[in-house]
């Protein structure tokens, strides 16, 4: 089953730097490595596997693509190739799609090649940018928000929480707008059709009055954008009454979304702010005020951390900080959340839903489609590893939809949202589930011990062999080490049993 049941992972090439022009790739004239150890990277190891040629190519090899690693012999690029071919390649049951057409989908009626654009930020800042994304393959981009303002950045802007790798999980940003007049953004936009008149442009707007967030649609239309998304949700402005502040007001939202939508004849998406208790207030101003959709999320206020000998809040700006829009992969709970609050609100029925929030791989674009994203818009995860990204998330996705037999990704939209409740009340509860333990994986480290001791119920030992023992009169089903434990050596069970039943159980 493609991605679901991984047998190699990031943990297994954590050294790898994910080059640009990798040093392994000039020196191996068999496969090119690099672009092998990304689809790991991104959960996409069936496609990669599928791939190798007939023959193993690391068979007879010296492994130099090890040495000219940036990290000499520190990434095992010869095992994981190996491991590609002898254990997931034999297990691949679908081959790879011989075309793209299981993406094609549409964003209010316009079509898309596939359902991956560019959300408005820096990724999408220039006309040079766009060119090279529609090169690369992305479906189109929502250009960095056009507006009348004087723009000055702040130096430095950008902040993040990272992981044991030093990849980035959550990012702070306290960028703004664009910096470009609204002319030379018009400009932009004509030449980006001009030149690629498949690709879709989604012009990001912010006005300052109802005439202001008019005349900006009237001109992206006039200049070439197929639609509007317009900005109720930056976290970032250094004026009030903007950004954010208009998307917390639902008769904001809707006052301003009607001004652009009498304006212009394409469609008009609003984004909205996560920084609320629930979106659909907004959702619903939105269309009553005429729009085809909504986008969300736009990034959350945050505070990254703070320097505990200065004492100021990242990214420090001559001895100041602010709250700053929070994104990446750590954000995506949340963005799931709000996305299945659309979905499942029927009186959004029928509008579109371009989701974005922590989408980095194609098993996070698929969950977004799941609940109810019918595009998808990324950021931080391009500014982390490139356009490139876009290779994996295609073929992973498609590769997915080809598995499961859906002939269009379209069809799978929304279908996480029937299983999917706001209260726990509706929760089964008579019923444990006790984990399983994979015994050859597991190395004996007792993190599940420790943790099912001080944060679970008392229900796991280690054996004399340094092995875990379930006691199931304890156990009460949490998965708490399923989750803890380092090795992936401990899965839930197929035992369902009453808690009656469990009195007296152990494994």
């Amino acid at each position: 089953m493609i991605g679901l049941n991984a047998r190699i992972s990031r943990d297994d090439m954590i050294r790898c730097t994910l080059c640009g022009n990798a040093p392994c790739d000039a020196v191996c004239d068999r496969v090119k490595p690099a672009a092998l150890l990304r689809s790991v990277w991104f959960g996409n190891e069936q496609a990669a596997a599928q791939r190798l040629p007939e023959e193993n190519p690391c068979a007879t090899c010296r492994a130099l693509c090890e040495q000219a690693c940036v990290r000499p012999g520190e990434v095992p690029v010869r095992d994981l190739i190996n491991r590609l071919y002898y254990q997931v390649k034999p297990e691949c049951e679908t081959p790879i799609p011989a075309d793209e057409d299981r993406l094609k989908c549409d964003l209010c009626g316009i079509p898309l090649e596939n359902p991956f654009l560019l959300s408005s930020s820096v990724v999408a800042s220039t006309y040079d940018m766009c060119a090279r994304a529609f090169e690369a393959g992305w479906a189109g981009a929502c250009f960095k928000t056009v507006c009348s303002l004087d723009i000055h950045e702040a130096s430095p802007r950008f902040s993040a929480v990272t992981g044991s790798d030093g990849s980035i999980i959550g990012f702070k940003n306290i960028e703004q707008l664009s910096d470009h007049s609204v002319a030379e953004n018009m400009e932009i936009f004509r030449r980006l059709k001009a030149k690629y008149p498949t690709k879709f442009i989604l012009a990001s707007i912010m006005g300052q009055n109802e005439a202001e967030w008019g005349e900006l649609a009237r001109q992206c239309e006039e200049n070439g954008a197929d639609a509007v998304e317009l900005n109720f949700s930056c976290p970032n402005m250094a004026e009030g009454g903007l950004g954010s502040d208009i998307g917390q007001v639902p008769e904001l939202v809707e006052r301003f979304t009607r001004a652009a939508k009498q304006a212009c004849h394409i469609p008009v998406l609003a984004k909205l702010t996560p920084n609320v208790a629930a979106m659909s207030p907004a959702a619903e101003a939105a269309k009553r005020g005429g729009a085809d959709g909504i986008s969300a999320i736009n990034t959350i206020k945050s505070i990254t951390g703070v320097n505990l000998h200065t004492f100021v809040a990242a990214p420090a700006v001559h001895g100041k900080s602010a709250l700053g829009g929070y994104s990446g992969n750590a954000v995506k709970p949340i963005a799931l959340r709000f996305i299945a609050e659309l979905g499942q609100n029927p009186n959004l029925k029928g509008m579109h839903l371009s989701a974005m929030g922590g989408i980095e791989t194609w098993r996070d674009a698929m969950e977004f489609i799941l609940m109810g994203g019918g595009s998808l818009q990324v950021t931080t995860a391009v500014m982390q590893y490139g356009y490139r990204i876009i290779d994996d998330l295609k073929a992973g996705l498609n590769l997915y939809l080809a598995e499961k037999g859906f002939r269009s990704v379209t069809e799978a939209v929304g279908l996480g949202l029937d299983t999917l409740s706001d209260t726990t009340d509706v929760l089964e509860r008579d019923t444990v589930i006790f984990p399983q333990f994979i015994r050859e994986h597991c190395v004996g480290c007792g993190r599940c011990e420790i943790s099912c001791a001080d944060g679970g119920h008392q229900a796991i030992r280690l054996d004399e062999n340094r092995r875990p023992a379930l006691n199931g009169k304890n156990c009460v089903g949490c998965h708490l080490c399923v989750l803890v434990c380092p090795q992936r050596a401990i899965v839930p069970g197929k035992k369902r049993i009453t808690r009656q039943e469990r009195v007296g159980e152990t494994q």
